[in-house]
């Protein structure tokens, strides 16, 4: 879906690619769909002739993640439109000079909850792909999927790139690696001011919709912080680092 989404992505950046396996040219609008046309043409080539209950060409097969999505498309909104959050970017460093929106929707259980997120103003418009697979994530019914998906992101360098903005909730000044890490941020911080998300970014609610199932439980055991889920719950198992809370596993030996 993510790969498919952004093959439509367009731009001021459209060019011509040699593309595999013969290396016809082929017209791209974008450097992202460039990018998602190579890698969706690449598994497709891992699957060909295997036996798998997943077909990338038909989309169909099992997929928990797209069954713990609250609406598959963007929903659209009727004639009296919808309740949106939007907030102003400047990045004096790189000329970013943008609006960034989020898009809300109220379910049946009464939580409201962004569903897409959008920019308008100057910006590298490779950042319409970074919002389109954004906009996937956070219609996972377990905010916890968004929540992982933004952490990831607030450490995200750009050379030449960091630049001082105010923390949102505080009125205090810090210095941001990237424009894409302060987007994080304050998106992030919406999810905070709705109480979906805490200021670090993790559920308040715990769901589990994600969660992997297993038949032995790992019982919580305190630890260093795992770099996955924010938890101090890393421990040395088997000679690996391992997160008893999210099961992430990390350096060996």
């Amino acid at each position: 879906m993510k790969l498919d989404a952004l093959a439509k992505s367009g731009g001021d950046d459209a060019f011509d690619l040699p593309f595999p396996p013969k290396g016809e040219r082929k017209r791209m609008p974008s450097v992202v769909s460039a990018f998602a046309q190579i890698v969706k043409w690449r598994v497709e080539q891992l699957h060909k002739g295997l036996a798998s209950d997943f077909s990338l060409t038909s989309g169909e097969g099992a997929s928990p993640v797209v069954d713990a999505m609250f609406a598959l498309k963007e929903p659209k909104t009727g004639t009296d439109g919808t309740m949106s959050w939007t907030v102003d970017i400047l990045n004096p460093r790189t000329g970013d000079d943008f609006v960034l929106g989020l898009k809300e929707i109220t379910l049946p259980d009464g939580i409201t909850r962004p569903y897409s997120v959008w920019l308008s103003g100057e910006y590298p418009r490779a950042l319409d792909g970074l919002c389109k697979i954004l906009s996937l994530d956070m219609r996972v019914l377990d905010p916890a999927w968004i929540g992982m998906k933004l952490r990831k992101l607030l450490d995200f360098p750009e050379p030449l790139g960091d630049f001082m903005a105010f923390v949102p909730g505080v009125k205090k000044q810090q210095t941001f690696p990237s424009t894409i890490s302060y987007m994080a941020r304050l998106i992030l911080h919406r999810y905070a001011m709705l109480g979906i998300l805490d200021d670090l970014g993790m559920p308040r609610r715990e769901m589990g919709i994600l969660a992997a199932p297993s038949e032995k439980h790992v019982p919580l055991m305190a630890g260093a912080k795992c770099p996955e889920c924010g938890n101090t719950t890393l421990i040395r198992k088997d000679g690996c680092d391992y997160c008893t809370s999210c099961g992430y596993v990390g350096v060996c030996g």
